[in-house]
């Protein structure tokens, strides 16, 4: 409700989605959440918005197309906006809510998380890095029973 007010008419939707969006999965105590603003918003106007709600503006933080904002402290929430036609929200959305389809899929990333952050516990990059065999693999399923459903 919060980013509803914050971002008033410059958000044209709103989505839950990272681990916390899909029922029973592993998943660290942060909100992942997903915007779209309209193409021709000024970006700045936006992080100026966020901003005085409480969010810290941490630039594309590695993710071309992606402004990037956390919340918290400790973080509580990811904020990740991104302009209308952006792949990265189609991604984002295909992903979740596979997993929310297939729960041994999402069992399966449960279990390589748990694994990774044992792994990398003192290094989130190299975490979130050796997620993205299986993230691509996931997606590349999705997008083929997408694909599949159409035809």
């Amino acid at each position: 409700d919060t980013l509803n007010s914050a971002l008033g008419d410059y958000a044209v939707e709103i989505e839950h989605i990272g681990s916390t969006a899909i029922p029973g999965m592993t998943a660290k105590p942060i909100i992942d959440i997903a915007a779209i603003i309209p193409a021709t918003t000024d970006v700045e106007t936006s992080v100026s918005l966020l901003e005085k709600a409480g969010y810290v503006y941490k630039g594309e933080y590695g993710l071309p197309g992606r402004y990037f904002f956390i919340k918290g402290d400790p973080i509580t929430h990811h904020l990740h906006v991104v302009a209308e036609g952006s792949h990265h929200w189609e991604t984002w959305l295909l992903f979740r809510n596979y997993l929310r389809a297939h729960i041994d899929e999402a069992n399966a990333y449960s279990k390589l998380k748990r694994a990774l952050a044992e792994e990398h516990s003192n290094n989130r990059d190299a975490y979130t890095q050796s997620k993205g065999n299986f993230i691509v693999k996931a997606i590349a399923r999705a997008i083929d029973q997408t694909s599949d459903n159409i035809e």
